[in-house]
């Protein structure tokens, strides 16, 4: 990439490059960085209304900075936002059609992430001439769930069709939006310490919007060293069984009380993410169980942990960490 040189700027360089060390010399602006960000994480697609979707993610990182996230609809990317945002809403999109959603991160250096996983969703029904919107939602309330996290509830909205969605505002602009279903729900991310305005609108196949709920306000709770997980799975179990020659991990467990029904969790191994467990909409309600192969070899110990994906998409606290031998 060509260099724009003057006098000044030269000049300038020069007397710096007096006074600084070779090391910190050696490029300006993040020129030599190659690192790409990591991969987006945690992708849902909402199909809330039947030309639109809300696209939500986990915030990736990077060396220096992300600087921005590129939102493709198949292979072709639909649209782009700050660093600072992890969602977006994709509009014009046919009615009762499927497409497939997939997000890259990248640096201020141009350096881009590989592509999410790719989330699929199909568009609801037109609603024709429906210019009516839902009821307002009703007795909404939040508490504290930690220093970084909200658990809201509220009573259902009315519609002349049918509810299709509810979204959650803060300070008068959408942070979250859950399924008709729910009516509750936990919004994480947030800061310690600080005080939050929640209102709540439920929506229809149409996109007509109801009134705001009431106001409902909290204070998070002051950081500390020792912040409770209550996003974390619970009473985590493992026991190691010789099945046919090989050995199988038992897993069993609680899932963290999050207002919603949790229907994915990522399984650590030593450290490291071992494999994602899907559930979809038979996911447990109650005491959780899980196996799976891990090795022929007797007297291998293993440290095992998990997290659960959360109603919004953020992946939650870890579990506390248990370790198992096999034989």
């Amino acid at each position: 990439m060509p260099v724009r040189r003057a006098p000044t700027f030269a000049s300038t360089t020069a007397a710096l490059c007096l006074l600084l060390t070779a090391t910190a010399c050696s490029g300006t602006g993040g020129s030599d960085d190659r690192q790409p960000p990591t991969v987006p994480r945690g992708l849902t697609v909402d199909a809330a209304s039947a030309t639109s979707v809300h696209v939500m993610w986990n915030r990736s990182t990077d060396n220096v900075g992300v600087t921005g996230y590129a939102v493709y609809r198949g292979n072709t990317k639909v649209t782009e936002v700050a660093g600072d945002r992890h969602m977006v809403d994709v509009a014009r999109l046919t009615p009762e059609a499927s497409y497939t959603f997939s997000v890259r991160a990248r640096d201020a250096a141009g350096n881009v992430s590989p592509a999410s996983e790719k989330v699929s969703v199909t568009l609801l029904a037109a609603a024709a001439d429906d210019r009516e919107p839902p009821t307002k939602p009703t007795r909404l309330t939040a508490r504290g769930a930690g220093p970084r996290a909200a658990q809201l509830s509220w009573r259902a909205a009315r519609d002349n069709e049918a509810v299709t969605a509810y979204d959650v505002y803060q300070a008068g602009t959408r942070i979250h939006s859950v399924a008709s279903d729910a009516t509750s729900t936990l919004v994480t991310g947030l800061r310690p310490g600080t005080d939050y305005t929640f209102t709540v609108r439920a929506r229809d196949a149409a996109d007509n919007s109801s009134p705001p709920s009431g106001t409902a306000r909290l204070t998070t709770a002051p950081a500390s060293g020792d912040e409770p997980g209550s996003t974390a799975p619970d009473d985590l179990r493992v026991r190691a069984r010789a099945e046919d020659g090989a050995y199988h991990l038992d897993l069993s467990w609680r899932p963290p009380r999050t207002g919603g029904a949790i229907a994915a969790y990522e399984i650590h191994l030593d450290g490291r993410p071992t494999t994602t467990l899907m559930w979809g909409h038979d996911a447990p309600q109650g005491r959780a169980e899980h196996s799976f192969f891990v090795t022929k070899e007797r007297g291998r110990t293993y440290r095992v942990k998990l997290r659960a994906r959360l109603p919004d998409g953020h992946w939650g606290a870890f579990s506390a960490e248990r370790t198992v031998t096999t034989g």
